[in-house]
């Protein structure tokens, strides 16, 4: 075995075969120009510097580190006053990347408080105002109702006024009924043509509504009559009368009285027999037409 292990470590101090006639004894110095000439030996040598420079990084990514460097130091060491320990600084705005210098606000906790206090007092005014407006709308609105409501109530009381001067009543206070509208009898030469209330003798005869005496006297059979006549154009006769308390032309109120019970003309006792005709024209139920007035007989 020993004698196998000697040619490899041989092997290991040889040097290596001879390049272009030039054997390893005799290899040239750095200062020869003849052993200059080696192009193998100069490439590695080459090699190995262009390794060592390629190693240091680049002046761009020099820059870059040194950047960086100094951003992260400006971000840290933000001033020298802290925020936490003065709450009358805020921190605005972060270190610069470039210089690490930070731009920190000055406000104070006062100008905030100012600030939101002048919100709040626009709020409110705001409020205020719409409350205000609000309320003139309403006060308007109940100025126009009440505008409207007086105007209805004015006008109310003015039908009021007309139908009291309007309103009927019944011609006598104690009566009897003793002839409808329309019955047929002998006492007549056609159908009955009003209402008959028998009273006694002299009980005055009142005026059922407002209007004007357009007539006064005997007529037929009739007997005494009174017309009166309102401001429709509607005509009531108030026959058999015994006497008269009025005369033509006098105007008339409801209730006023105009005559008196008799038994003039063709009748067969005391009564006062009513007639309505409305226009002036042909005659009416007068029990209806009281009813339609208000007023039963």
């Amino acid at each position: 075995m020993g004698n196998h292990r000697a040619p490899r470590r041989a092997n290991r101090a040889t040097p290596g075969p001879s390049v272009a006639g030039i054997t390893p004894a005799e290899s040239p110095s750095e200062t020869s120009p003849a052993r200059s000439s080696g192009k193998r030996r100069a490439v590695r040598h080459a090699g190995r510097r262009g390794q060592l420079v390629r190693r240091l990084p680049s002046v761009p990514v020099l820059l870059g580190v040194a950047a960086l460097a100094v951003s992260a130091a400006g971000a840290v060491t933000v001033s020298s006053t802290s925020p936490v320990a003065d709450a009358n600084f805020v921190l605005t705005a972060q270190a610069n990347a470039m210089s690490g210098e930070t731009v920190a606000a000055s406000t104070s906790a006062e100008d905030q408080r100012k600030a939101a206090v002048s919100r709040d007092s626009r709020r409110d005014a705001l409020q205020s105002a719409s409350s205000a407006k609000l309320q003139a709308a309403v006060e308007a609105q109940a100025k126009q109702r009440n505008a409207e409501l007086a105007k209805l109530a004015q006008s109310a009381e003015k039908q009021a006024a007309r139908i009291a001067l309007n309103l009927w009543q019944l011609p006598l206070e104690s009566y009897r009924l003793s002839a409808t509208f329309g019955q047929s009898s002998g006492l007549w030469a056609n159908t009955h043509t009003g209402l008959d209330f028998a009273a006694d003798y002299g009980s005055p005869v009142a005026s059922v509504t407002n209007g004007t005496v357009t007539s006064v006297g005997y007529e037929g059979s009739y007997g005494n009559k009174v017309t009166v006549t309102t401001d429709d154009g509607e005509e009531l006769w108030y026959a058999h009368l015994s006497g008269f308390a009025v005369s033509v032309g006098e105007e008339v109120r409801s209730g006023e009285v105009l005559g008196y019970v008799g038994s003039t003309g063709n009748s067969t006792g005391n009564h006062l027999h009513l007639e309505v005709r409305p226009g002036a024209g042909d005659p009416v139920d007068p029990f209806s037409a009281l009813v339609a007035h208000g007023v039963t007989p």
